[in-house]
């Protein structure tokens, strides 16, 4: 049963060019599936989470963490009365701006961009669905409706102060109104990517061998989870028990925003989707006494998984790609493939465009380029 400030899809602010509506899909059901069958998408099964994609075949990947993000987020969504047809939407596309090589690839370009307006994946994840892909006779982009674009732009909240580029065109056509909170499906879409990551990162540190299980036990949290799966099976081998305990640190977190939201929603005495942008504050939200044992366990992956030797010397080496890329492109537009080649661009447009087609390549077609050009 919906609740009664769901984004209720027959009362959708619409498109930015209008289409007749599906007869058996709703709008939002619509924008899913375009995402799902978008280039960006599929490129995000080659790009990096924390560890370079071919590093292994267990690591996650974007697109991995992104089917993640959207089952927890559907889960939330359902459970709280929200359009989970919405979130699963905004929650599949949140990373599509992402670079190669995760977050070191979109520091190094976005310092390499800075004298042309700087680099932001979340406002790339805009431009990519609203201008860069392009299939479709009468649009560029996916033309998706204002309510999937909103909660992709405002990912991490309201956007104030000078706009991205990437994001400011498209919201001068079209107003997503960045100075307010998103939609509680959004909220809900961000919250599950954190849910996702505080998971899967211990699941793959310990993969990786940068830490152990009892290391892990000293933490909140997962200490009492493995502890639990002890006594309830004491001759369980490392594997499965690692499995078994990491589930319910994941249950605890999903039962924790559940219950911390509900609690919101109830006290918010919104009574339709607007009234909770118009809140100004965040609705979805993990209790008090959870977030501050998730910082313990964010300052234990940083400094263990983020910061290890071994992912530090793959940064460095990853980062030089990208450095020495952007600059090879900007010297030799020519090298560019045709569509990405603009005659007589400027200095701006051209790093622009540079720019865009470096932040859409894969960890592997970036090395490859890197090796062809740079040798």
């Amino acid at each position: 049963m919906h609740a009664s400030y769901f984004s209720d899809p027959r009362k959708t602010r619409g498109r930015l060019v209008a289409e007749e509506e599906s007869a058996h899909r709703t709008c939002f059901q619509r924008d899913r599936d375009r995402i799902i069958h978008s280039s960006a998408f599929r490129r995000l099964k080659h790009k990096t989470q924390v560890f370079v994609e071919h590093e292994g075949d267990y690591f996650r990947t974007r697109l991995t963490h992104s089917i993640e993000v959207a089952q927890v987020a559907r889960t939330m969504s359902g459970a709280l009365g929200l359009n989970e047809e919405l979130t699963e939407a905004i929650a599949l596309a949140h990373d599509l701006g992402h670079t190669p090589f995760g977050h070191t690839g979109e520091d190094a370009l976005d310092a390499l961009m800075q004298p042309y307006g700087g680099f932001d994946h979340n406002a790339q994840a805009v431009k990519i669905v609203t201008s860069l892909e392009r299939h479709y006779a009468e649009f560029d982009g996916l033309n998706l409706t204002w309510e999937t674009l909103e909660g992709l732009a405002k990912h991490n909240g309201p956007v104030t102060g000078e706009l991205p580029h990437a994001l400011s065109g498209y919201n001068a056509r079209h107003d997503l109104e960045l100075h307010t909170h998103a939609s509680a499906e959004a909220q809900v879409a961000a919250l599950s990517d954190d849910v996702a990551y505080n998971n899967h990162d211990l699941h793959d540190g310990l993969r990786a061998g940068l830490f152990s299980q009892d290391d892990i036990c000293e933490l909140p949290i997962v200490g009492d989870a493995f502890a639990e799966v002890d006594r309830l099976y004491s001759s369980l081998d490392a594997t499965r028990r690692m499995h078994e305990a990491l589930r319910r640190v994941f249950g605890i977190m999903v039962s924790d925003v559940i219950a911390t939201s509900r609690e919101n929603l109830a006290k918010s005495g919104a009574t339709c989707a607007q009234d909770i942008r118009d809140l100004g504050r965040p609705v979805i939200m993990f209790s008090d006494d959870l977030w501050r044992d998730l910082k313990v366990i964010r300052k234990f992956l940083f400094t263990r998984m983020y910061r290890a030797p071994s992912v530090v010397e793959m940064r460095v080496r990853v980062t030089r790609i990208v450095e020495e890329l952007f600059p090879f492109f900007m010297q030799n537009p020519n090298a560019l493939p045709l569509q990405w080649h603009v005659e007589g661009a400027s200095e701006l447009e051209l790093a622009r465009d540079v720019a865009d087609y470096i932040s859409g390549m894969t960890d592997r077609f970036a090395q490859q380029e890197y090796d062809r050009l740079l040798g």
